[in-house]
């Protein structure tokens, strides 16, 4: 227990802070139960809090804690709902510390995204007892897990509905994202599909605008992928994005996107938690894989000491129920650190697996056998890299090449071709057995001397890396104790 002067005291109620800790929020001695909701806060303390307060503070205003004693608390048996900050750990050279904190699983109404995020999340990150404050990784119990229903379909699953083994699945966006007619965007899924992609997609931004309504890109699109694939004797499809103002316009633009036969849909982030799980109900019912873009995560992901880890949102997305989203290219043009990207894909891909410090991956986590999310990666990537991206992201991800498809000095098909030999090169390699990551610049200039497409990729962005920094390092993670 802390004991505090009244000197103490008064200082903590100058910083907005009373004695959290004394109140049962700080359990050092308390053993997480197989069904706890576990949690990895980063806490930044204010001057003068003490870093052990700051996390029974958290724990307290995510649970049940007010900023005062009040008796109401005689009427239950409220100690069984207290969060219990149970190890505060210091990250060596700063000023920060990885607090854990366990929730009963009482205190969450099963199946919900919503209710989960506005318990753990929905008050403590404007605290004024922390400097910053971020969620960098959860262990959802299996409990709570077989309430969700997770992917409409998954990796597997989706793998047999589009007759594709054993390498990478290959999409384009469709570019310029805004401001084409209809029928040229149409145009462009066709040369995309047609050279040798299984999908290209609308970007997050593409709904309905005055240049372009949905239901004339619906069917332009689906008319560029009934004819790509009668070319091609091969599963294609485009993600038609159904993103809009209300769920009522959402079912109908995705029963319409059904009705025309599209195999797949497409949602933003930014609708909502509630918005995504009815989606993903949707999906299921209706048998077609849904996509994800991950539409303004960069908002509270980036900051290495604020927000929340993308890891988490992985995680939440893989309940609500997704069978794709973004996830990160490590080699392409948006941030992300090696480390951190595998832990991302090995949270939507694994089925069980452990913690994992060097990963990011604070606890173990059971999924027990709910399917696994395809991960997509796209932004800045071009055929030149496909070594790197094989190597760093393994088989089971969309690659998708927009600007490296479209920008091809040969033609939008020529760059789809361009991206397949490239993809099947690597792969051949691979299964005979060569160190495809080192050897990756001869396995593709060999494959170069037999296919002009992929030889002018090559001259076009061999130079190209984004590289702007030397400084991207895996997140300060403590090997989490129990």
């Amino acid at each position: 227990m802390i004991i505090e002067t009244p000197s103490e005291q008064r200082n903590r109620w100058a910083s907005g802070v009373i004695p959290y800790a004394q109140m049962g929020y700080w359990k050092p001695d308390y053993e997480p139960k197989d069904t706890d909701i576990l949690c990895a806060f980063r806490i930044v303390p204010q001057e003068g809090v003490d870093p052990i307060e700051a996390a029974a503070a958290v724990a307290g205003e995510s649970s049940t804690a007010t900023w005062t004693v009040v008796w109401t608390d005689r009427l239950t048996a409220h100690e069984n709902y207290q969060a219990k900050a149970y190890q505060v750990v210091p990250v060596p050279g700063t000023d920060q510390y990885i607090a854990y904190i366990a929730y009963d699983l009482d205190l969450f109404e099963e199946g919900s995204i919503a209710n989960l995020t506005s318990s753990i999340i929905g008050n403590v990150f404007g605290f004024k007892a922390l400097k910053s404050l971020r969620l960098e990784d959860m262990r959802i119990p299996p409990h709570y897990v077989k309430t969700f229903q997770g992917p409409p379909h998954g990796v597997v699953m989706e793998r047999e509905y589009l007759d594709k083994y054993g390498r990478p699945l290959l999409g384009a966006t469709t570019k310029p994202k805004l401001g084409l007619s209809a029928r040229n965007y149409g145009r462009v899924v066709y040369e995309a599909l047609r050279g040798g992609l299984d999908f290209v997609k609308d970007d997050e931004n593409i709904n309905s605008q005055p240049f372009m309504r949905w239901r004339d890109r619906f069917l332009y699109c689906i008319e560029a992928v009934n004819k790509a694939s009668a070319e091609t004797g091969e599963v294609k499809g485009h993600y038609m994005n159904v993103t809009a103002a209300t769920m009522e316009d959402m079912y109908e633009r995705a029963d319409f996107a059904k009705e025309l036969g599209s195999i797949i849909v497409m949602i933003d982030l930014t609708i909502g938690y509630t918005a995504i799980q009815s989606m993903a109900k949707w999906a299921r019912k209706n048998g077609l894989i849904l996509h994800l873009h991950r539409a303004g995560h960069g908002t509270y992901t980036r900051q290495k000491t604020h927000g929340v880890s993308f890891r988490v949102i992985a995680k939440w997305m893989r309940l609500a129920g997704v069978d794709h989203i973004h996830a990160g290219t490590v080699v392409g043009k948006l941030e992300g650190d090696p480390m951190a990207i595998r832990g991302y894909y090995k949270t939507l891909l694994g089925m069980k697996y452990d913690a994992d410090p060097a990963l990011g991956l604070f606890f173990e986590q059971d999924w027990a056998s709910m399917p696994a999310v395809m991960p997509v990666a796209s932004g800045g990537i071009h055929a030149g890299q496909m070594h790197q991206l094989l190597h760093y992201l393994g088989e089971d991800v969309v690659l998708q090449f927009g600007g490296g498809t479209i920008g091809h000095p040969e033609g939008i098909a020529a760059g789809a071709t361009a991206n397949r030999v490239a993809v099947e090169a690597m792969i051949q390699a691979r299964n005979e057995g060569r160190d495809y990551f080192n050897e990756g610049p001869e396995i593709l200039e060999k494959a170069a001397k037999w296919c002009g497409p992929l030889r002018a990729a090559l001259e076009l962005w061999k130079d190209v890396s984004f590289n702007y920094t030397s400084t991207d390092t895996p997140d300060a993670t403590p090997t989490p104790t129990y």
